[in-house]
C-alpha cells in the first residue's frame, strides 16, 4: 500500500511542478503587461501634454495671420474713402474755375439782371436822355455821356443793355418823362394807370410802344395804346390806389 501511495506522490509531484511552472511562465507576461501600463499611460500622458502645449502655440500662430487682415482692412477701407475724397473735390475746384471763367453769354445775363434790378429799385429810368430820372445809358457808361451815346466807348455794351431792357417782361417803354424814351417797371404800373385814368398823364405819353434798334443806331416802334397794354391784375391795383400814392410810387417828376 506504501508503495503505491509513494508511487502516486512521485507521479503528483511532477504535475503540480508543471503546473506551478506554467502557472509563473503565464504570470510573468500578466506582470509585465502590468508594469508596461503605467509606463504606457505616461508616455500617453506626455503627448497629451505635448498636444496640450502645442494646441496654444497653434492658436497663437493661427492668432496672428488672423490681426494682419484685421489692420489691414481698415487700411483697405480707407484708400477708397481717401481717393472718393479726392474725386469729390476735384469737381468743386473745377466749378470754382468754370464760375471764374464766364462765358461771353454769361456776362450778358449777369449785366442784364444788373441792370434790370436798376431799373426796378427806380421803377421810372430814361433810356438816355438826360431828365429828372435816372438815365440807363449813363450808368452802363459809367458818366454823364455828352452828345449821342452812339459816340461813347462803350457803345455797344449801352446797345445790348438798352434792347435787353426793352425786351424784358417786367419792362415797358413809353415815351413818358419829357417826351423821352422811358422804362417803366411792373412794379409802378398800377400808379401808372390811376394817373392815367385821372387824366394827369395824356394818353400819347401813357401808350406802350417797343423799340427795334438797328445796326446804325436807327430804330422803328411798335406802339400799343392806352389802356390796351394793361393786365387785368394791374388795373385791379390801380383801382386800390389813391392819387396821392401813385404819385408817390411813381416819383417827384410827376
Amino acid at each position: 500500500m506504501k508503495t503505491k501511495a509513494t508511487s502516486k506522490k512521485s507521479k503528483a509531484a511532477p504535475k503540480a511542478k508543471a503546473k506551478a511552472a506554467a502557472k509563473k511562465q503565464f504570470a510573468k507576461p500578466a506582470a509585465k503587461a502590468r508594469a508596461v501600463k503605467p509606463a504606457a499611460t505616461a508616455k500617453a500622458a506626455k503627448s497629451a501634454a505635448k498636444a496640450k502645449a502645442a494646441n496654444p502655440a497653434a492658436k497663437a500662430k493661427a492668432a496672428k495671420p488672423a490681426a494682419k487682415p484685421k489692420a489691414a482692412k481698415p487700411a483697405a477701407k480707407a484708400k477708397p474713402a481717401a481717393k472718393a475724397k479726392a474725386a469729390k473735390a476735384k469737381p468743386a475746384k473745377r466749378s470754382a474755375a468754370a464760375k471764374a471763367k464766364k462765358s461771353p453769354r454769361e456776362h450778358r445775363a449777369a449785366g442784364e439782371s444788373r441792370w434790370l434790378e436798376f431799373v426796378r429799385k427806380h421803377g421810372v429810368v430814361l433810356a438816355s436822355a438826360r431828365g429828372p430820372v435816372p438815365s440807363l445809358a449813363s450808368e452802363v457808361a459809367g458818366e454823364e455821356i455828352v452828345g449821342s451815346w452812339w459816340s461813347h466807348p462803350k457803345a455797344q455794351v449801352i446797345f445790348e443793355t438798352l434792347s435787353a431792357i426793352d425786351d424784358a417782361l417786367d419792362v415797358r417803354c413809353f415815351k413818358l418823362v419829357d417826351g423821352k424814351v422811358t422804362f417803366v417797371h411792373r412794379r409802378v404800373w398800377p400808379a401808372l394807370v390811376r394817373l392815367a385814368r385821372e387824366g394827369m398823364l395824356a394818353p400819347d405819353r401813357v401808350a406802350s410802344f417797343q423799340q427795334e434798334h438797328m445796326p446804325t443806331g436807327e430804330h422803328r416802334n411798335l406802339v400799343t395804346p392806352f389802356p390796351e397794354w394793361v393786365p387785368d391784375e394791374v388795373a385791379a391795383a390801380a383801382d386800390t390806389m389813391t392819387v396821392e400814392q401813385a404819385r408817390t410810387a411813381l416819383g417827384t417828376w410827376t
